[in-house]
Formats: structure tokens, C-alpha cells, sequence
């Protein structure tokens, strides 16, 4: 896919990739070979019909490719940029495993931004014909990607569904943490338009378990789906970490996309920017947080990560698309002292180097300290990048949700459904910080179950329920 060039996209924010042709998107799809067995669609968490919608390409029948690809994907213009399709349906593609790379597989990802990207272009947005209302009203809480998912299948089944969104946009996670060069906002607000074209409710600016108690929203709706993500964000308890100029992701990212600080004094939410700056972890999010950084005008962008690249959980286009952009990759180092001034703010930081020993719980080598290996690294500004946990308010507010000891929803992993009746869950406030297809998976499964629990009435105990789902999945 033809891209910008690095020198010239580290001084804008403008989409990196720049999509397929229709005649690139042709010839892509004639190399899948339409496998009688799909294995790509059992890599997809919500099983697009991918064969269907490729060979829909191949014949260049592109409203028929989109009509496909939205039966499962109500964010296909999303998920197409931001998923990792080498780890989930392009993982299982034949081609891929013939070649031992799921980078040579069809790329599936790619195929499905063109056809959003195509229908957009068009301006027609086909709103399918709406079921009979039921008068049943569902409360969904949190317009991230699970959130989205569980409005727009719900609507489609005919219940009244509102979406109560703490911030002043839905997209969760897609509109304060992606990018505007990986994710345009413009794109996300498209999909969101076109769920209130359905039908869907939105009220921004609503904190459920603030602006109104939990109790209160589950007695007004005849079901509620929570879907509030992991926006608390992690930090590495060293030294230091109070100092000014050093920042959560979460905060960062934030002021940069959703708040629009690029644009600062003609927004009004200023960025804190330096001439050199550490992000500290090796995921998606700190490759974002790296490469905002240079587009803010940092000389020097450092990445520092305690183990080494191929450990590294970021994707391997973003990781390719830092380098070339010259973030700079400093592995198998771990901040263990941040260093300030009198002013009270980061100058530097106290690095350790690190090698690698025997396999942890997660199956990859445990970085071990070297002892006698400090030294000082400078900096303007860090950023800590090394993960995010569960949303605490709701489970916070509301005690009789039961939650892990990491702070997660408990759900029922066939229903989706919380240790309180006609509340279900779903999304990174269950699985922690996830991908976006994983969190649409979960709204998919959940809002199948919200549609039994409502057209059934009140199920009496859980047997109830997992008989009701394992009669609709045959």
C-alpha cells in the first residue's frame, strides 16, 4: 500500500498509508484462492464472511463487498487500519502459512479499509430495514468499540438503545488514544453518524456512577451492557514518577488527539513538548505516543524497553513505520530513577541495562537486571506507555458487580453476562487492555445475549441462559 514519505509525515499529521486503488484492491483479492475450508474466518473474532467479501473485490463488485463485510463489522474502516490482522485472520490465511509469514498472507486488513474507505468515498451509507420495535430499552454505558457494536446490533433487533459516553465524543479509545496519522477522527465519527441513522441515542458528557448512580440506570432499562474500557493507566512506582514533564500515555494521547493540542493556542489544551523525549514501553501505544512526539516537534524520540524487539508486543508495522520515522529503540533497558531540578521538573532518567533469562508466565525470557549497569539518560519529557487496567468507576460504584483482583468484570464467557441480572459486559473492562476486534467480538456475543434475555423475558438462572445462546449459535 503506497504510504507518505517518513521525512515528510513526521511534520503533519495527515494517514500514513494511503489506501489501495480499485485496481490494486483487485489484484490483492485475486491472490486469495477461496478456500473451501475458510481458516481466515476462524482468525476473525467475529467471523466476517472473508472469502465473500474478497472475492466480491476480485469481481470488482465493491457495494456488494461492503454489504458482506457489514453483516459482522459495523467498523470496517476502523478495524481495516488499527487491528492486527497478521496476528488474528491473516495468521490463519493459507497463502501466509504456505510462505511461513502472515505478512505474505492476503491482506485481509488492507482489503477491508477499501471497501470503507470506497463507500465513504460514495456517500451512501445503505441503512438496512429495522425490526418491529420491541419497547424493551437498553443502556449502554461507554461508546468505545464494544459499546458501538452492542448499540448497532441491538437497534437492528428493534429495542430502544441510548449510549451514555463519559467524554464529549463516542469512540472511546479510537477518537483519545489512536492518532489522527494511524486512526482520522473523521472516519470514526462517520461510523458513529451512521449508528444514530439507525436509531441509536447518544448522551455525552455522562458519567455513569457520577452524573448518575449505577442503581438508577439499570432500574430505567430492561438491560444494560458495560462497556467502559481500560482507561486507568499503569505506572512503573519508581523515583521520580511526580515529577513535572512526566506523563501517562492515557494523558498524552489525550491532549494530542481528542483535545486537539496540536493545534494549541487555537485550541485550548496546550501539550507539554520537549526537544528530546523517552516513552517508556514496547506496545502499540507507546509506538504512538513516540511518533505524536516528533510531529509535536521533538528532536529526538526515544522508545526504552526492557526486553528485546522480538518480545515487543506493538505491531510490526507500527514498529516499522517508528523506525522509519527515527524514533530511536533503545531494548533490554528499564527506567529505575527519574531525575529532576529545583523547578521540580524530569531532566533525566536512570537507566539499567537488562538481559534476558528463563521464560516468565507470559512465555517470553524474564529481563533480568545487570548489576553495575546504570547510567543517566537526558530527557525533556517522559512518557510511560506500559499498559492500562480496568475502568474502576462503575464496578466501583456499583459493589454487587463482581470483579477480578485486577480489577475486571467478571462475565460469563458464553453470555457475557455479570454477576447481576440483565447487566452484561464485555470489551477491555473485562479482558483488560485488548485489540478493537476483540472488544467488537465481545459486543457481538454480548448484544446476541442481551436480544435472548429480552425476547425471553427474565431467564431464571444461568442454565437458562447458556441453553438460550447454545440454541442460537447452532
Amino acid at each position: 500500500m503506497p504510504e507518505q514519505d517518513p521525512k515528510e509525515r513526521i511534520r503533519n499529521l495527515k494517514e500514513v498509508p494511503l489506501g489501495y486503488t480499485a485496481e490494486m484492491a483487485v489484484t490483492e483479492a485475486q491472490r486469495c484462492l477461496q478456500c473451501k475450508t475458510p481458516f481466515c474466518v476462524e482468525g476473525c473474532p467475529v467471523g466476517i464472511d472473508i472469502p465473500g467479501f474478497i472475492g466480491a473485490i476480485e469481481q470488482a463488485d465493491f457495494r456488494k463487498g461492503i454489504q458482506i463485510l457489514k453483516q459482522k463489522n459495523l467498523l470496517p474502516a476502523v478495524c481495516g487500519r488499527v487491528c492486527p490482522q497478521e496476528e488474528q485472520c491473516q495468521q490463519m490465511c493459507t497463502i501466509g502459512k504456505a510462505r511461513k509469514d502472515p505478512c505474505k498472507a492476503v491482506m485481509i486488513g488492507k482489503l477491508e479499509r477499501f471497501l470503507a474507505d470506497w463507500e465513504r468515498e460514495q456517500g451512501e451509507y445503505a441503512v438496512p430495514p429495522m425490526i418491529r420495535k420491541t419497547g424493551k430499552k437498553v443502556a449502554v454505558i461507554g461508546g468505545g468499540p464494544a459499546g458501538l457494536t452492542v448499540a448497532g446490533d441491538l437497534i437492528k433487533y428493534g429495542h430502544e438503545v441510548t449510549v451514555y459516553e463519559a467524554l464529549h465524543k463516542a469512540g472511546g479509545v479510537l477518537v483519545y488514544g489512536i492518532p489522527e496519522f494511524r486512526l482520522p477522527k473523521a472516519i470514526v465519527q462517520t461510523e458513529v453518524d451512521y449508528l444514530e441513522k439507525l436509531g441509536v441515542k447518544f448522551r455525552y458528557n455522562f458519567i455513569v456512577g457520577k452524573t448518575a448512580p449505577v442503581k438508577k440506570i439499570i432500574e430505567e432499562n430492561d438491560a444494560v451492557f458495560i462497556g467502559t474500557g481500560a482507561g486507568l493507566p499503569r505506572f512503573m512506582r519508581v523515583e521520580g514518577e511526580n515529577l513535572l514533564g512526566v506523563l501517562s500515555a492515557n494523558e498524552y494521547l489525550t491532549r494530542a488527539n481528542l483535545m486537539k493540542a496540536y493545534s494549541f493556542p487555537r485550541t485550548d489544551t496546550p501539550l507539554v513538548t520537549g526537544r528530546k523525549v523517552i516513552t517508556v514501553g514496547g506496545g502499540n501505544v507507546a509506538m504512538d505516543c513516540a511518533r505524536t512526539a516528533l510531529r509535536m516537534g521533538a528532536e529526538r524520540s526515544l522508545i526504552v524497553y526492557r526486553r528485546a524487539e522480538e518480545q515487543m508486543p506493538a505491531r510490526l508495522e507500527e514498529v516499522h513505520h517508528a523506525k522509519e520515522e527515527g524514533v530511536e529503540f533503545h531494548l533490554l533497558n528499564n527506567p529505575v530513577r527519574l531525575i529532576g531540578n529545583d523547578q521540580g521538573w524530569v531532566t533525566g532518567a536512570e537507566l539499567i541495562r537488562m538481559e534476558l533469562g528463563a521464560a516468565d508466565s507470559s512465555g517470553r525470557r524474564r529481563p533480568i537486571e545487570v548489576e553495575g549497569s546504570e547510567y543517566i539518560e537526558d530527557t525533556d519529557i517522559l512518557i510511560v506507555a506500559i499498559g492500562n487496567s480496568p475502568n474502576p468507576l462503575v464496578p466501583g460504584s456499583y459493589p454487587d458487580l463482581s470483579v477480578t483482583s485486577w480489577g475486571g468484570v467478571i462475565v460469563n464467557e458464553v453470555t457475557g453476562q455479570t454477576s447481576v441480572p440483565g447487566v452484561f459486559a464485555g470489551g477491555d473492562i473485562v479482558l483488560g487492555a485488548a485489540t478493537v476486534i476483540l472488544a467488537m467480538g465481545h459486543g457481538r456475543r454480548a448484544a446476541r445475549s442481551m436480544n435472548l434475555y429480552l425476547s425471553s423475558g427474565r431467564w431464571t438462572d444461568l442454565e437458562d441462559a447458556l441453553s438460550l445462546c447454545r440454541a442460537e449459535v447452532r
